[in-house]
């Protein structure tokens, strides 16, 4: 059920992530070793940030399977980035068309998913009527991710985003809305958030599940000075003082377990612009 990466830090080449790791987000659009569905052929999505260019991403996406894309392959091995995501996917609402392809793009912020709102369809003309018109016309594609997106852009209205803090509430608004949506309109069931999102110089991502925390979706995350290889072997090299970079992945990009930490089930996980790294549970008791 899809696969990501978000990375923020020191500039970095793609492939040394996307790619050359032995367990990678290309490995695991064929072979995904945490989730029963291995095979994630039904398109990605890279976007990447470019400050010296854009305060906004660039965005790559595709309907092919990431394993036998050249092009992802050639721009992985070409392209620099202080902050980039990218997403494997296999499809379920929606079909495979350019538009379900995450990430998701607005303005200066990307957007990603991994799992689902649960029984999505009766309850998204109820989530679409939140929406004003701006937003409404915005949202092209049938996923229940590019909706929650849009939800949680609604919600954001007036609020000012430069705020890491604000930045999870509203986050946090978006999971209780959908909550409630399907409380009143869809059949009971659990329904998976793992949602990460940035504007390049902040990073926010969650693991949820609104029934049983224990079932909540992998979500891992590294941090350290930097992400290398050293002979051969892909490691995140220890920071001498604060963590200068972190990655945020689905499934382990190496065998290291000691590099590797799960999100909390439940959580948020935060990084403002300094660097400040944050765990918060989504509902504090």
């Amino acid at each position: 059920m899809c696969r990501l990466v978000a990375y923020l830090g020191k500039e970095v080449l793609l492939e040394d992530i996307l790619v050359k790791p032995v367990n990678s987000l290309v490995s695991q659009s064929l072979h995904a070793r945490e989730t029963e569905m291995p095979t994630n052929g039904d398109g990605f999505g890279l976007g990447w940030y470019n400050p010296q260019v854009s305060n906004a991403p660039a965005l790559f996406t595709s309907i092919q399977p990431a394993w036998n894309d050249r092009n992802l392959l050639h721009l992985a091995g070409k392209i620099t980035a202080p902050c980039f995501f990218s997403h494997v996917r296999a499809a379920s609402a929606g079909g495979v068309t350019q538009y379900n392809c995450h990430p998701f793009l607005y303005q200066d912020w990307l957007f990603m998913h991994n799992g689902g709102i649960h029984d999505f369809v009766p309850l998204k003309r109820h989530l679409r009527h939140l929406l004003d018109d701006d937003i409404y016309h915005w949202v092209k594609g049938q996923t229940d991710s590019e909706h929650a997106f849009g939800l949680f852009l609604q919600l954001a209205k007036g609020r000012d985003l430069t705020q890491i803090e604000l930045v999870i509430d509203v986050l946090r608004e978006t999971i209780t809305t959908i909550n409630q949506l399907a409380d009143q309109y869809s059949m009971q069931g659990p329904s998976n958030l793992n949602f990460v999102l940035s504007d390049g110089k902040r990073l926010v991502a969650c693991r949820y599940n609104s029934l049983d925390a224990s079932k909540a979706r992998s979500l891992h995350y590294s941090l350290g000075g930097e992400f290398l290889a050293i002979d051969g072997k892909y490691h995140m090299q220890k920071s001498s003082g604060s963590a200068e970079c972190l990655l945020v992945t689905s499934e382990k990009l190496t065998d290291f377990e000691a590099e590797w930490h799960d999100v909390p089930a439940n959580h948020f996980l935060s990084v403002d612009e300094k660097k400040q790294f944050k765990l918060t549970p989504i509902y504090p008791e």
